[in-house]
C-alpha cells in the first residue's frame, strides 16, 4: 500500500508545490490507431457524469481532436450496472453498447475473471504503478478519490472531524451517503468507517463498517436516501459522505450560496481507485484503444487533476515537473492538521477490495437494515439540524434502490 501511495505522488514534497505551469507535450498515439478509430466513427462510454473528474471536458476534447462521435450511456450507472450492461451485450447485435468501462478496482478484477474484458497496454503503461494495474493489461487504474465529509456549514454547528463523530446525537437525521449499497463509492465508505473502528485492520474492516452504519441507523442518524449537491444545499442531507473531488466541486459550485466545508477524516482514509478497461464485446475496439491512449496522456491526466481527482500517473508527472502548482492546492497532505494529526490514505489491494465488496453486498440488508432510495423525497426545507427534527420516512418501494443499484459509481 505504501509503494502505491508514494508512486501516485500523494507524498509530494514541498518543492513540487512550487512548480510553474508547464506546457504538456505528450506523445501522440500511432497514426494507424487514429485512422482505424476514425474508420469506426464513434465510441460508446458508460457511467461518466460530466461533472465527475472533468469528464465533460475530456469527452468534448476527444470528440474535437479525433472527430469521433461519443455515445454517453447511463451517466449515473454504478460499477455493477456497467458489468451487467457488458454481459447483456454478448451476442445481442445492438451497436450502441459500451466499448469501455470506468469501474471500482474490485469490479475490474471481477470483470477480468468473468471474461468481460480484453487486454490493451497504453503507451504510458510503465508510469502506471504496478499495484494499480493488471499485469496483462486487462484493466488499469486511472484516478482515485479520498472519502470526505461534505458538510453544509450553514446547517451544522459543529463539523465532524472523524468517523465516530457521526454517531453523535447532534447528527440525528443528518448523515447521507452518496450511492446505493451496490455502488463502489458506498462500498468504500463502509470500508473506511470500518478501518477507523479497527485502527486500520483491513481484514476486519468490512464487517465493522457494516456494524458502524447499523449503529448510525439505530440512532436515527443515517438517512434512507442517496444524497447529492442539491440535498446537501437544501438541508435534506446536511452531512454527506462522498469522494473528495465531488465535494470540492460542490464547494466551488455553491460558493456564495451555501457554505460547504470539506473535511477529510483523521482516520479511516480510503483511497478508492477507479479502473479503465475495454469490453471484450466492444463494437469499436480501435476507438476504445484510442480513448485509453487519450485518458492516460499527460494532458488528460492533468485535466483529471483540475477536476479534483487524483490521477494515477501523478507521481510520474511530478517527477517530470509537469504539474502546475495551482493544481496541487487541494491535494491532501500527510502532515499534521494541527488537531492531533491525520492518518495516511490506505490503498486496499484488489483482493482486499474483493473480499470487502462481497461482505458488504451480502451483509447490508441483514446488518444495516435500511433500504436506500434512488431519489431523495421532495420535502420542505428542514432548517438547521437538531435533535428535534422528525425522522424522515422511507418512500414507497418504487423509489427504492436495491443492490446492485443503478446509481452513481
Amino acid at each position: 500500500m505504501r509503494r502505491l501511495l508514494a508512486a501516485t505522488g500523494i507524498l509530494a514534497t514541498s518543492a513540487f508545490l512550487l512548480l510553474a505551469s508547464t506546457i504538456i507535450a505528450a506523445a501522440a498515439p500511432p497514426d494507424e490507431l487514429v485512422a482505424a478509430a476514425q474508420k469506426e466513427g464513434r465510441l460508446a462510454v458508460i457511467a461518466l457524469p460530466r461533472d465527475w473528474c472533468n469528464y465533460g471536458r475530456i469527452i468534448d476534447g476527444f470528440k474535437a481532436r479525433y472527430g469521433l462521435a461519443v455515445d454517453e450511456l447511463q451517466p449515473e450507472a454504478s460499477s455493477e450496472t456497467e458489468l451487467e450492461t457488458i454481459r447483456a451485450s454478448r451476442g445481442n447485435g445492438d451497436p450502441i453498447v459500451p466499448d469501455v468501462i470506468d469501474v471500482g478496482l474490485s469490479f475490474a478484477e471481477a470483470a477480468k475473471q468473468e471474461g468481460l474484458l480484453q487486454p490493451y497496454k497504453v503507451s504510458t503503461w510503465d508510469s502506471i504503478p504496478d499495484a494499480a494495474k493488471d499485469a496483462n493489461g486487462y484493466w488499469y487504474g486511472d484516478y482515485y478519490g479520498l472519502l470526505a465529509f461534505e458538510v453544509n456549514a450553514d446547517r451544522v454547528a459543529r463539523l465532524p472531524v472523524d468517523w465516530p463523530d457521526l454517531a453523535s446525537p447532534e447528527f440525528r437525521n443528518a448523515i447521507g451517503i452518496a450511492g446505493a449499497p451496490g455502488s463502489n463509492q458506498t462500498i468504500q465508505t463502509v470500508l473506511a468507517a470500518g478501518l477507523s473502528a479497527t485502527n486500520g485492520r483491513i481484514e476486519e474492516a468490512a464487517q465493522r463498517g457494516l456494524e458502524f452504519f447499523a449503529e448510525l441507523n439505530r440512532r436515527g442518524n443515517l438517512l434512507p436516501m442517496i444524497g447529492n449537491a442539491e440535498t446537501l444545499a437544501d438541508g435534506r442531507t446536511p452531512v454527506l459522505i462522498r469522494w473528495d473531488h465531488l465535494a470540492l466541486g460542490d464547494r466551488d459550485a455553491l460558493a456564495g450560496k451555501t457554505r460547504i466545508a470539506v473535511v477529510r477524516p483523521r482516520t479511516g482514509i480510503v483511497a478508492g481507485i477507479y479502473a479503465q478497461a475495454i469490453s471484450a464485446y466492444a463494437r469499436r475496439p480501435n476507438a476504445a484503444r484510442l480513448w485509453m491512449e487519450y485518458l492516460y496522456s499527460d494532458e488528460v491526466q492533468l485535466i483529471l487533476l483540475s477536476g479534483r481527482c487524483h490521477p494515477i500517473r501523478l507521481g510520474a508527472l511530478l517527477r517530470d515537473r509537469k504539474v502546475p502548482a495551482n493544481l496541487l492546492q487541494d491535494l491532501p497532505s500527510p502532515e499534521s492538521d494541527g488537531k492531533g494529526g491525520r492518518a495516511e490514505p490506505v490503498f486496499p489491494t484488489v483482493e482486499e477490495q474483493r473480499r470487502a465488496r462481497d461482505i458488504i453486498l451480502k451483509g447490508w440488508d441483514g446488518i444495516v437494515g435500511v433500504t436506500i432510495e434512488c431519489r431523495p423525497p421532495e420535502e420542505p426545507d428542514p432548517g438547521p439540524i437538531s435533535g428535534q427534527r422528525a425522522p424522515i420516512q422511507a418512500a414507497d418501494a418504487s423509489r427504492q434502490c436495491l443492490p446492485p443499484s443503478q446509481t452513481v459509481q
